[in-house]
């Protein structure tokens, strides 16, 4: 069979060349992420270029000070005594088509600083699928492979085609592919890297590109309660544009699409993931997946289920944060939050449900600075 193959072409014009610039000492991490609280970043870089971020990390390494790349501040709590180091913000925001074929599909790139959501927008309005289900996700390009961004369904392992790093070991830039970067649940060997190298890991995502299926009907949809929401079964096809619909407004009645009148989105999505665990201990009435020879469960019925409901902790932090009103596996700040605050929620509930299943819940978000403290112990 022949292929049809579009030369590539720029979606999005990345405009003219800007000059990095460097603060010190005015900014917060309050400032910066989508939670709103931790305190002072010791000094901030604002890249507009792949040579100006590789060029601040080379810099920072051979100088030992400590390095962050943040994008979109959606899944990081930074403590309230904030981080004496560099932090290097990609402020690119450009998308490139690189081929379109009949035959591998359409593979779309784009800049690490790229607000996923708006890739994920561009490649529904071209009529191309397999990120439609992960619609309206806060954050940048960038950050999706490291933490192998998944929800309804689809996560990034089902389409990453490769993605381009500055390998901080090596000092030189490089391509990666899926099998090098060890995909596994809401975890990569980007993420892990962070034990040996601290804040940020060893490579530091510069672009990441997908191949995506050419088409305007969505992937199958795997996820139950998008099905119902769409008003069909598990497993059928609908309009890409229908099902980003209906996901935006799931994520929406969650508190989980961001709105800055809405304090149940001042969250870092959900705080803890779903555990993987022997069957023996799901609980009865839990749901369960399979996974390989474990089977994953839900975190947020287990804190239900623990005596942790909507809008549980306010009484300890003096109504500060608090699990979301709307969902229980966001923590949210209610206005004028710490971290420690956000911490002191996320402690309880651990422990709760540490108590009532004997199941140690573990946190999706980077701590930067601080951390939840021993696991409870049973």
């Amino acid at each position: 069979m022949s292929c049809t193959i579009i030369e590539p072409n720029d979606n999005v014009d990345p405009g003219p060349t800007v000059p990095s610039t460097r603060r010190t000492g005015d900014e917060t991490f309050a400032g910066l992420t989508t939670i709103a609280t931790g305190g002072p970043v010791g000094e901030l870089v604002r890249a507009y270029s792949e040579d100006d971020i590789v060029e601040a990390v080379r810099e920072a390494d051979e100088e030992g000070r400590a390095v962050l790349m943040l994008g979109g501040g959606s899944n990081l709590l930074a403590s309230d005594q904030g981080f004496d180091g560099r932090v290097v913000i990609d402020m690119r925001s450009e998308i490139d088509q690189v081929q379109v074929s009949s035959c591998g599909g359409a593979i779309l790139r784009g800049t690490a600083g790229t607000p996923w959501d708006e890739f994920v927008a561009v490649a529904i309005a071209n009529g191309w699928h397999g990120i439609e289900a992960l619609s309206g996700i806060p954050g940048s390009l960038g950050a999706t492979p490291v933490q192998n961004v998944g929800a309804y369904g689809q996560e990034i392992a089902d389409t990453l085609y490769s993605v381009r790093v500055y390998d901080r070991e090596a000092k030189k830039r490089t391509d990666l592919a899926p099998s090098e970067i060890g995909l596994s649940y809401r975890n990569s060997r980007l993420k892990e890297s962070t034990a040996q190298w601290g804040a940020t890991g060893r490579w530091i995502v510069l672009s990441v590109t997908y191949q995506l299926g050419l088409g305007t009907l969505s992937t199958p949809i795997a996820y139950s309660q998008l099905a119902q929401a769409l008003g069909v079964d598990v497993g059928e096809r609908v309009p890409s544009t229908d099902l980003r619909a209906a996901v935006l407004e799931l994520r929406r009645s969650k508190g989980m699409v961001l709105d800055d009148s809405d304090r149940d989105t001042y969250s870092l999505g959900s705080f803890f993931t779903n555990p993987i665990v022997p069957a023996q201990s799901i609980p009865d009435g839990a749901p369960s997946f399979p996974h390989g020879d474990l089977v994953k469960t839900s975190a947020a019925w287990l804190i239900d289920h623990a005596g942790c409901g909507k809008g549980y902790g306010a009484e300890a932090t003096g109504g500060r944060a608090s699990l979301s009103t709307k969902h229980t596996l966001a923590i949210t700040n209610r206005g004028g939050a710490s971290t420690e605050d956000i911490l002191t929620v996320a402690r309880s509930v651990r422990e709760r449900v540490a108590d009532t299943y004997g199941i140690t819940l573990v946190n999706e978000p980077v701590l930067l600075g601080t951390g939840l403290g021993d696991a409870p112990t049973r």
